[in-house]
């Protein structure tokens, strides 16, 4: 090991985070490679590696020939010190050498709060914010992640920024990249190739004009670059490339057990969701394909969990069936079976207790709002019964304690809304106490409830944020309301859901803005230790941007938006039609009702696995 990296572990909290050599990482030989990736992912270690779509393309990468895909993550504040007073580059886990020698660096943007931490690993290696800054001897910098579909704030800071679902669009451009390397092209003209393929990004090849009132009214593609970049999709999920075996971490992280994807897509239409949206079109695997996958992850790995993954995992066609078996391969193994994302109004106790006979795990729901009204308005679906019911027999069965998450902000809200949270949970508890197995025990019931942020790609794009002082109000109102016995709650801090929102709404200029917050500081800002609002203030006034433009504005119908030039599938005019229903109150029936039209399967041929 580095000696460099020696003197800084010796002084870091988590040493383990850095040291690589985990069971299952791929290590290969250099002379064997000419085309080396590093995943890099904006976020500490724990949180990286928790995250699937990583395993996925991690273990696609190291599966083509003559390719090594390797890992970094964004050091925590300790060891990023460290690695700056000792002169340590950021480097790969797997081979320990510095990100400056690889081909490509791609990143996954997850969450706007992580852009600060994207320019502090650029920094950490080496390698200039600024694609324009950066000569032919500098790794080609890339993005991809769900961040994409409005990537205008981060343009300027990379070389291509890949739409979609990257096992369709990253060994291609592996393969183009190996072709320029080998024939000698400059970065231009890679860049030119790379722009005319779907689902390719080139930023530096668009123009943006803004008019004297900050809007912006138009995008010119220039050096051959197609007007609009449609998202690339993987048509048959079924037959889709999945790892058979992922990195058994060195350390505890935030989702410590193999996963498998049930299917991708979501056909319940929430029209504050972004990804329920730009992840269509439903695509489903065969039951047959899961098990396969689940026994050789759970076989490889030793993990003695495994999660069947989705947006909403109660709507696989085939749940019971494919529970009932892995649960009669499983559990004699000591190996637990988790459903995340399930849903109040189709709660299947009988499926529950089938797949925690290992170990048991708490309810949660998210009703999202307090109203009905309200529900109707962001397209939830659910009625209150749903979740009473949905208690109810949990409570009969023996279970004492749920979670329950909402978001305060939303379109329309209004005060009785927002009291009718701590009516859910007043209702709540008065079903515990009628139906409970276990009164004795007590209930405990959690509440998580966050702040609405405006996305783009969702009929609520158009929407604004509402200003901090109202935040503040309603906050207070919430507090005051849930101070009842058994019950805890959590709310967002206003500050970093205001920045969320900027950035999830912004367009270029913003880049220069994310340049100067880094400079004086700000690094993994989704970290209560690491945000600095005022540095934020900062920036933004050093730049001449106003923020609350970007958050806080109704935008209007013909207005050209800032990611229009980037395709989900979904139309535009689908979601401005759905904005509409939502200001009359209407909800939307959800796909499996009937084909709504969204656009969406025009990306696989007219296939919708709802």
């Amino acid at each position: 090991m580095d000696e460099k990296l020696l003197k800084c572990l010796d002084r870091v909290r988590k040493p383990a985070r850095y040291t690589g050599g985990e069971y299952n990482s791929v290590v290969k030989d250099k002379k064997d490679i000419d085309i080396r990736f590093a995943f890099c992912f904006p976020e500490i270690y724990e949180i990286g590696m928790s995250h699937l779509g990583s395993k996925i393309l991690y273990g696609l990468l190291n599966s083509m020939e003559g390719v090594w895909c390797e890992r970094a993550y964004a050091p925590f504040i300790d060891m990023e010190e460290e690695m700056r007073k000792n002169g340590l580059p950021l480097y790969a886990l797997e081979s320990g050498d510095p990100l400056r020698e690889f081909d490509i660096l791609g990143f996954t943007l997850q969450y706007e709060l992580n852009y600060t931490a994207v320019l502090n690993m650029l920094d950490l290696a080496g390698i200039p914010a600024f694609s324009a800054e950066r000569g032919e001897d500098v790794p080609l910098v890339v993005a991809g992640g769900p961040c994409v579909y409005n990537a205008e704030p981060v343009a300027d800071f990379f070389d291509v920024i890949m739409i979609g679902e990257g096992e369709e669009s990253l060994p291609e451009l592996i393969e183009l990249y190996r072709r320029a390397k080998q024939e000698g092209w400059t970065k231009h003209a890679f860049l030119q190739e790379i722009a005319k393929r779907e689902g390719m990004y080139v930023p530096s090849f668009y123009k943006m004009e803004y008019g004297s009132d900050g809007r912006l009214i138009s995008v010119t593609p220039t050096n051959g670059a197609p007007p609009t970049v449609r998202k690339r999709v993987v048509s048959d999920f079924d037959s889709a490339y999945y790892p058979d075996r992922f990195i058994v971490p060195n350390t505890e992280i935030v989702f410590d057990r193999a996963m498998v994807e049930l299917f991708r897509g979501c056909r319940r239409g929430c029209r504050f969701c972004q990804a329920g949206y730009t992840y269509r079109p439903i695509r489903a695997k065969r039951p047959e394909t899961l098990e396969r996958q689940a026994k050789a992850i759970i076989k490889n790995t030793g993990w003695d969990e495994v999660s069947l993954t989705s947006l909403s995992s109660s709507d696989y066609p085939c749940l019971s069936e494919l529970c009932n078996s892995l649960v009669a391969e499983f559990e004699p193994k000591h190996v637990n079976l988790a459903l995340p994302s399930l849903r109040a109004d189709s709660f299947d106790l009988q499926l529950m207790e089938n797949v925690q006979k290992v170990r048991k795990s708490g309810l949660t729901f998210a009703p999202e709002a307090g109203s009905q009204r309200l529900r109707d308005v962001i397209n939830k679906n659910l009625r209150e019964e749903d979740l009473l019911n949905a208690c109810r027999v949990a409570f009969e069965a023996g279970y004492n304690g749920v979670k329950l998450y909402f978001m305060m902000g939303l379109p329309s809200e209004m005060d009785e809304d927002l009291l009718g949270i701590s009516q859910i949970v007043k209702n709540v508890i008065s079903v515990f106490r009628e139906h409970a197995r276990h009164k004795a025990r007590g209930i405990r019931i959690s509440v998580g409830i966050s702040t609405f942020v405006p996305k783009a790609q969702t009929p609520f794009q158009w929407v604004g944020q509402i200003s901090g002082d109202e935040v503040t109000r309603r906050q207070r109102l919430l507090i005051d309301s849930l101070k009842i016995k058994n019950v805890t709650y959590s709310l967002h801090r206003y500050d970093t859901s205001f920045l969320e929102a900027v950035l999830a709404r912004g367009d270029r200029r913003l880049s220069a803005v994310i340049y100067s917050a880094w400079k004086r500081g700000c690094r993994l800002d989704g970290w209560d230790e690491c945000f600095d609002a005022e540095k934020w203030r900062a920036a933004f006034e050093e730049c001449g941007v106003d923020p609350a433009f970007y958050a806080n504005r109704t935008l209007e119908k013909d207005e050209i938006l800032p990611w229009d030039h980037i395709l989900s599938g979904v139309t535009k005019s689908f979601l401005y039609g759905e904005y509409m229903q939502s200001l009359r109150g209407q909800a939307t029936p959800d796909c499996k009702a009937g084909c709504r039209g969204c656009g969406a399967l025009s990306l696989t041929g007219g296939t919708c696995d709802v």
